[in-house]
């Protein structure tokens, strides 16, 4: 973990922008840049934005929501994680039913969403070919995770969304041996508690693998993990 002294030394701000200039995986980059110059044909008039991205939320959260990486045309388009593209519709929906979100959809970065006692992240900060990153890119980009959840200090749920977030949570919170992953698995780690979803990606909402009702209710538990709704909203990412 990172520990006080990098915790007491970091803010949002200078890990938001630290994270957003990295070039530190080669093949990530070119990806990146690739898309955003190529661009899919509905964003053709769009400039992408084509770097990293970091989390955001309200810095008080006591829910933490970690995904994988950001989508080529959604995230790496817009400039904010699950904005823009259809896993962060199904995301951003079940939030805002769970009274951590103030609007049930993200669409460009500016478009006044807020989170109430939630940050939202991902765990590998560039598009990756395939929606694969390999494991050195993973292994370069855990400092920032691991910088982002020290700070968040009121923590006390994680989200896991998907297998390979899982992973980086019990790595983060040093989780072993790790049960082995599945949808709606809830894990103690320590200070806090996973609970795991499959990824709302099109590949499980399409094929019904995960539907809204089985989102909604790993939200549910979370806000019940984390002692209920009872915190107002706080900072806009």
């Amino acid at each position: 973990m990172g520990g006080p002294e990098r915790a007491t030394r970091d803010t949002h701000v200078r890990l938001r922008r630290e994270i957003e200039a990295c070039t530190a995986c080669p093949r990530l980059v070119r990806w990146r840049n690739t898309v955003a110059k190529e661009r899919r044909a509905a964003y053709r008039d769009e400039t992408y934005w084509g770097k990293p991205i970091a989390g955001f939320g309200d810095a008080a959260a006591r829910i933490v929501v970690l995904g994988l990486a950001p989508g080529a045309h959604g995230a790496n388009r817009t400039g904010r994680v699950f904005t823009g593209d259809r896993s962060g519709d199904w995301l951003f929906r079940a939030m805002h039913k769970a009274e951590l979100a103030n609007q049930p959809t993200s669409q460009q970065r500016d478009d006044g969403l807020t989170l109430h006692d939630a940050w939202v992240t991902v765990a590998v900060r560039c598009a990756p070919p395939d929606n694969k990153p390999l494991p050195l890119e993973r292994k370069r980009c855990a400092s920032f995770l691991d910088r982002e959840l020290t700070m968040l200090v009121n923590k006390q749920v994680v989200v896991c969304l998907g297998g390979f977030a899982y992973v980086a949570a019990c790595e983060y919170f040093a989780v072993s041996p790790r049960p082995k992953f599945a949808h709606g698995l809830v894990v103690p780690a320590g200070e806090v508690t996973l609970v795991c979803s499959y990824h709302p990606s099109q590949q499980n909402t399409f094929t019904g693998r995960l539907t809204e009702s089985m989102l909604d209710d790993v939200f549910q538990r979370a806000v019940q993990l984390a002692g209920g709704q009872n915190k107002k909203p706080s900072t806009r990412g």
